[in-house]
């Protein structure tokens, strides 16, 4: 058996697609243009790229992309007022404070500035608890991304046993909570699970997101279960150089599963196409119009 793989980079480029349909759509009938602001402090590379392609996507789309680039010494007060700016300009329907900040920055507290209906990282606590009791929230990207694959994947998620493996509050814990919302079974594990091998073997469902390379092997996984990968680990090559892998075991997990996402080119493509899809979101319900379908929890 060959799991059959879930192609990541193609679903986010349909989601793209159904954004930027609804991008237009707005811009014709309502004269309205989606608008998403990203708050970059400091110097790091990582963060850099990736503020960078969330500017040129969001463009391609047809959004408006504010980038706001802060030096590493910027102070709270400093930060806290451009957010507020942010939250009172009717033309930046998302905002997005790039993560991680320096040192010297109270995180929370920075994200807990932004106004609840403009998260579009779905971080501030109250869409945590919004997401957590069933009501309309803002979503994380990254879980609304696997949930947006499972659900074209399987149709209905009701029923199935499902394990996410990590209990982070940007992937695990939000992760899990949509499972439920499905009405799946959900199980968190993570690294002091007794037995955890047996845990996931149950398992209709397994999210691995701990930052572990390849700490699940094939042997963990139920014939035809559906392993979504969410890791993102850089290791080095026996040869030299490095290469990205997972935190699933691809070789011997695509043999057992019944469907994989690979590692490049499985869950990442989706974080951003789901930031573009959760400003989109936002920006109509902002303007009291109906949601794009298929593009929310």
């Amino acid at each position: 058996m060959t799991a059959q793989v879930i192609d990541g980079k193609a679903f986010a480029a349909t989601v793209r697609g159904k954004v930027a349909d609804h991008v237009a759509k707005l811009k014709d009938e309502h004269g309205i243009t989606p608008g998403l602001a990203v708050v970059l402090v400091g110097e790091d590379p990582a963060s850099q790229v990736y503020v960078r392609s969330k500017g040129k996507q969001t463009v391609e789309v047809g959004m408006n992309s504010y980038e706001h680039k802060l030096p590493a010494d910027t102070d709270e007060a400093t930060l806290l007022a451009l957010i507020e700016q942010l939250n009172n300009d009717p033309e930046v329907h998302g905002i997005l404070v790039q993560l991680p900040l320096p040192k010297h920055l109270d995180e929370d507290l920075v994200i807990n500035s932004i106004t609840p209906s403009k998260d579009v990282d779905g971080f501030h606590i109250s869409n945590v608890g919004l997401l957590g009791t069933g009501q309309k929230s803002m979503v994380p990207c990254t879980p609304l991304g696997c949930l947006m694959m499972l659900r074209d994947y399987h149709g209905s998620l009701s029923g199935m046993n499902a394990v996410v493996i990590g209990r982070s509050n940007i992937v695990g814990k939000p992760m899990a909570q949509l499972l439920l919302n499905d009405s799946c079974t959900v199980t968190i594990a993570h690294s002091r699970t007794k037995d955890l091998p047996e845990v996931v073997r149950r398992a209709d469902i397994v999210v691995a997101a701990v930052g572990r390379p390849e700490m699940v092997p094939g042997e963990w996984i139920k014939e035809g279960a559906t392993v979504i990968d969410v890791g993102i680990n850089r290791i080095e090559k026996p040869e030299g150089g490095t290469r990205l892998v997972g935190d699933v075991d691809y070789a011997s997990c695509v043999k057992v599963a019944g469907a994989i996402t690979p590692v490049p080119g499985g869950v990442g493509p989706m974080t951003i196409a789901c930031l573009l899809a959760n400003t989109v979101t936002a920006c109509c319900r902002a303007n009291g119009l109906t949601e794009p379908q298929g593009l929310t929890a």
